[in-house]
């Protein structure tokens, strides 16, 4: 089939973060602060999903929170003290990077979800401020290390494709069940036409393609989650109502990233993108390295 759509496409400018979960597999560290601002290497794990949308054109950023979050709004907002020290010792490179945090006023926007009712639901409570318009949805917990950012790739498909899309990746069979699993109609390589979902297949599942946490969507998702009931877990599957437009429609694709996905909602996964993006540092990398075959060295002779 051919992907490319004849009419207009809107750009995408809009993306939701959803960033109300508590983050309990943090614990006692979410305690007192929101999982997102936990930093891999020096950046807090939002900045990253920030930075890839600011490369894929976002201009709007929607962020659905709830109770705690507050560090969240502070991280993002004009810190004028640190500016005005970091200013007078003259660090110009420290001063670029907080600069680099804050967003420009009306570009952010929090609302509440003030229940726990899946991700489904954390992205309907953000549909006033989407309207008639394509959106993304960036979850913060999948961090992708990619030479072009993934949203960005994702955009580029996008403009040929129309519809809605999410990225997906080859995962083992007996790994599928953790995941929203695609139902491929026809695979064109890095674009594939998905012809249904399934989130959390307990046996059975319709490929090994996994849905990962970065989408693009039509509006008329936000009209699927409105009469949505429960499903896998319990909760408001954004994969239900995104599947819905692959049955109805026909209008949903995969897209196979180029880059490689850390788990960060893992601890394992966490530590593996901190190893990972340390070791790609060139103020770290030489230090770190020898440190990580040090450890290496001292298991090997303890064995």
């Amino acid at each position: 089939m051919a992907v490319s759509v004849r009419r207009k496409i809107k750009k995408v400018t809009k993306a939701v973060f959803p960033v109300a979960g508590m983050g309990t597999r943090f614990l006692p560290a979410t305690k007192s602060i929101p999982k997102e601002i936990l930093t891999l290497v020096d950046r807090p794990l939002i900045q990253y999903a920030i930075d890839e949308a600011r490369a894929a054109g976002i201009k709007e950023f929607i962020f659905v929170t709830a109770r705690g979050k507050s560090a969240l709004e502070d991280y993002f907002d004009h810190s004028p003290e640190l500016e005005a020290t970091l200013r007078r010792a003259g660090k110009d490179d420290l001063l670029e990077v907080l600069r680099e945090t804050n967003m420009d006023s009306g570009a952010i926007a929090y609302v509440r979800q003030n229940r726990a009712l899946g991700l489904g639901h954390a992205v309907w409570c953000a549909r006033r401020l989407i309207g008639n318009e394509p959106f993304a949805v960036l979850l913060p917990d999948d961090v992708i290390a990619a030479e072009k950012p993934c949203l960005q790739q994702m955009v580029e498909a996008y403009e040929q494709t129309g519809g809605n899309m999410v990225a997906a990746m080859e995962v083992p069979l007996e790994k599928t069940s953790s995941y929203g699993v695609l139902d491929v109609a026809e695979d064109m390589g890095s674009i594939v036409q998905v012809k249904g979902m399934v989130e959390k297949p307990k046996s059975d599942p319709p490929s090994n393609l996994a849905v990962i946490g970065r989408y693009i969507l039509t509006p008329q998702v936000m009209v699927n989650l409105n009469k949505m009931k429960a499903g896998a877990g319990g909760e408001i599957q954004l994969t239900d109502a995104i599947a819905e437009e692959a049955t109805t429609l026909g209008q949903v694709f995969g897209f196979r990233f180029r880059g490689q996905r850390y788990d960060c909602g893992s601890k394992a996964g966490f530590l593996q993108a901190t190893v990972a993006f340390g070791l790609t540092r060139p103020d770290l990398r030489d230090e770190f390295s020898a440190y990580i075959n040090d450890m290496v060295a001292m298991q090997k002779a303890a064995q």
